[in-house]
């Protein structure tokens, strides 16, 4: 899911493709969370058996970010390949103007894992560990491989000129 927001400067809205921010959240857990550039992601996920996509898409932004997903018309932004070679559908929503979504309140589901490796000891770590609203030029670089494909879809939906 992309949740996406128009910026505003001085009362007038910049072109979409320079005046977009997307929300990203940075992977929780040990191997994240000294890592930035490429360390951060789409709330995204997989559908679980007999779940169509579009609705996954939905569950996994409120399990990641544990926020509700805010009110508007999902825009179906189509596929895209991941450099894991992994197949991404993606929705996009774009924040009304006024709304808000306070990035502060975060508050992921969680997974287990044992750590130290090999220590024979599980601990639970957070799926999303904080997330951030980035320009379109700054998400590309922060997003995960293969990730930044998502915006050139964003941006052909919101701005087809």
């Amino acid at each position: 899911m992309v949740l996406w927001r128009r910026v505003v400067e001085r009362g007038v809205t910049t072109p979409a493709g320079g005046g977009v921010q997307v929300l990203l959240g940075h992977m929780g857990g040990p191997f994240w969370s000294r890592k930035d550039d490429g360390a951060w992601s789409i709330p995204k996920g997989l559908p679980d058996a007999g779940e169509e996509p579009i609705d996954a898409a939905r569950r996994e932004f409120t399990e990641e970010l544990g926020l509700p997903l805010p009110p508007g018309e999902l825009v179906d932004l189509g596929e895209f390949r991941q450099s894991s070679r992994k197949t991404v559908t993606a929705w996009a929503l774009e924040l009304a103007p006024g709304d808000t979504l306070d990035v502060e309140a975060i508050v992921s589901n969680t997974f287990e894992m044992e750590w130290p490796a090999r220590s024979g000891r599980t601990q639970s770590f957070p799926e999303v560990d904080r997330a951030a609203w980035f320009d379109l030029d700054t998400a590309c670089r922060k997003v995960a491989g293969g990730q930044a494909a998502v915006f050139d879809l964003l941006i052909a939906a919101v701005d087809p000129g």
